[in-house]
């Protein structure tokens, strides 16, 4: 039966645990299949820097986008856990699946190359630098008259 959720926890989940069915096996933890992408910003002299927590991603699961001055992070995660009995039929077979991007407005003067991220003990760590979008200056184009 499908209820309404509440902060990603099934209302009746723990009422029914252990009324006539089998103890279910432990749920991750909240926010652990991407609800919510935690990220600190640290601002410095010449930039900001970003960590952001995707704890048990690989670096292929994720991918920052820069398009019109805001920088966009996603992420997606894909799980299977599965147990089969002796006779090779499955007594459980559980899937998860999770995606969450964040956007981050960081000019449109910094360009792709000027953003550095690393991927470390599940923290995804970003380096923007500031910079400010210098005024074109136009340019003035004369036309030559003959004759």
């Amino acid at each position: 039966m499908l209820m309404p959720s509440i902060f990603a926890e099934n209302l009746f989940d723990d009422l029914f645990d252990n009324f006539h069915y089998p103890a279910r096996p432990q749920r991750p933890a909240k926010g652990s299949e991407l609800g919510v992408m935690k990220t600190d910003i640290k601002e410095n002299e010449t930039g900001y820097d970003l960590a952001v927590e995707l704890p048990g991603l690989k670096k292929e699961d994720m991918k920052i986008e820069l398009k019109d001055g805001y920088m966009t992070i996603s992420a997606e995660s894909k799980r299977e856990d599965s147990e089969k009995d002796d006779k090779g039929n499955f007594i459980r077979c559980e899937r998860y699946y999770g995606k969450s991007s964040r956007s981050f407005y960081v000019g449109e003067a910094v360009t792709q190359e000027d953003i550095k991220a690393k991927y470390e003990d599940g923290i995804l760590k970003i380096s923007v630098p500031k910079k400010e979008l210098k005024p074109e200056i136009p340019e003035a184009k004369y036309i030559t008259i003959e004759g």
